[in-house]
């Protein structure tokens, strides 16, 4: 049987999302979410004009229990895997959000959103491997890949995050149009669309540049002998082409236009992770890197260097300065340095 509807303007609040021009990955999470708390309601026979902070704390209690139904993640014993507290968190917030829209359009909202109180996140600290093994690991894909455009394309990657502190999705979908101005800095389209610039050191132009090149080259050869112009490598959207798709590209080419799911092709963030991942294992590092470890090395490096955490947060496209400090973690050799060199009493 179909769910009943439980939550009123549900369709007009993810519609509000869209014209506030946020990204479809996060739309999706609120819908996601907010369909989560709905099943929850139906389930329990809960109404949705008498929700009270009670009925919040039972749904919480109902994402921390292992019998749940909802997000069933079965393992071998057929239980379920427990949610993070950041995960349970997010949740939350995607139902705080959707209350506070019911109450600026004046429509009837059984509490307050502030009345939803998030869980508190335990201390975590990221792993992060010392300077000389990131340079070590970025270095990595020119050496350990057969195919020397695979190589050079998947090491500008991980140079570039490392530079610029870019999210994983944002170099994955980066476009020509964006570099195209000025090779220092790119237009970066983060979280919410919302605009900034990032910015490359000489290292990292020097390899984009010799992927560009690179790049062209690819394409070139990958098109009939009267393709071969600016024009027609021109069309090519993104930075971060995937060389498989031009194996048939001369085949697939009807009445002089070039195949739209070519020109829109682009390494996905799927691979680049399991990529990472089998760097990581062939240099034997024995612990976990992720493109997420080369953004948190940005931020920690620099801040490390000394580099004012207004300037990260800017950079890493944060909406808050708690969000930047919470994500950039001293390493504990930067920390006893520092102990060692500052203390009043070290001698």
């Amino acid at each position: 049987m179909p769910i009943a509807q439980k939550l009123p303007l549900l369709e007009d609040f993810l519609l509000f999302l869209t014209t506030s021009n946020y990204s479809k990955a996060t739309i999706r999470n609120y819908e996601r979410d907010l369909l989560v708390f709905e099943k929850f309601l139906n389930d329990n026979n809960f109404e949705f004009q008498n929700i009270n902070k009670k009925t919040i704390t039972i749904y919480q209690a109902d994402l921390m229990a292992e019998d749940r139904e909802l997000f069933k993640l079965k393992t071998n014993q057929n239980k379920v895997k427990p949610l993070e507290p950041k995960t349970i968190n997010r949740m939350l917030t995607s139902i705080r959000s959707y209350f506070v829209y019911l109450i600026d359009n004046e429509y009837p909202c059984p509490i307050l959103p502030q009345q939803i109180k998030l869980m508190k996140l335990g201390k975590y600290k990221l792993h992060l491997p010392e300077l000389d093994i990131l340079i070590q690991f970025i270095e990595a894909p020119i050496q350990l890949e057969s195919n020397k455009f695979i190589g050079l394309r998947n090491q500008t990657i991980l140079e570039l995050i490392f530079a610029s502190g870019m999210r994983i999705s944002e170099v994955t979908h980066l476009t020509m149009e964006q570099i195209q101005q000025d090779d220092s800095k790119i237009l970066i389209y983060g979280k919410g669309n919302k605009q900034r610039f990032v910015y490359l050191t000489p290292r990292a132009q020097n390899i984009l540049n010799t992927y560009l090149q690179a790049r062209s080259e690819i394409i070139k050869q990958a098109l009939p002998s009267q393709y071969q112009t600016g024009e027609y490598i021109q069309q090519f959207k993104y930075v971060f082409i995937t060389k498989k798709t031009f194996d048939t590209l001369a085949e697939q080419i009807q009445d002089q236009t070039l195949p739209s799911s070519l020109l829109n092709s682009h390494i996905s963030e799927n691979y680049l992770q399991s990529k990472i991942k089998s760097y990581r294992l062939l240099l034997n590092i024995p612990y976990p890197i992720s493109a997420h470890t080369l953004r948190h090395g940005f931020a920690t490096y620099l801040a490390e260097s000394g580099a004012n955490p207004a300037a990260i947060k800017v950079l890493l496209g944060h909406e808050s300065l708690e969000t930047t400090t919470k994500y950039v973690h001293a390493s504990d050799n930067y920390a006893k340095d520092t102990h060692d060199n500052f203390h009043p009493l070290k001698k």
